[in-house]
């Protein structure tokens, strides 16, 4: 897997469609934290990876069901943004 900066990303395109089609896996970085990652297509998870990502979904879906949604206005969303980019 190989670690590549999202500057490069944007910059480079064509060589991270090089490396994914190459069958490498990418993981996008943006000021040292991860990003995203990013697979080639038709890679396909294991079986057993697969069946363990379907149960721990089956077994966290009832809580995050439950969960009461915060009442916040969208107006008021654009500056809770601001604010938690602050705190970091």
């Amino acid at each position: 897997m190989k670690t590549i900066t999202l500057r490069f990303l944007l910059r480079e395109p064509l060589e991270v469609k090089r490396l994914t089609r190459a069958g490498e896996s990418i993981t996008v970085t943006d000021h040292g934290s991860l990003l995203c990652v990013i697979r080639p297509a038709g890679r396909k998870e294991s079986i057993g990876a697969e069946a363990g990502r379907r149960k721990a979904i089956h077994e966290i879906s009832p809580h995050v069901l439950l969960e009461r949604s915060p009442r916040v206005g969208a107006a008021k969303l654009p500056g809770l943004s601001r604010v938690s980019r602050a705190a970091r």
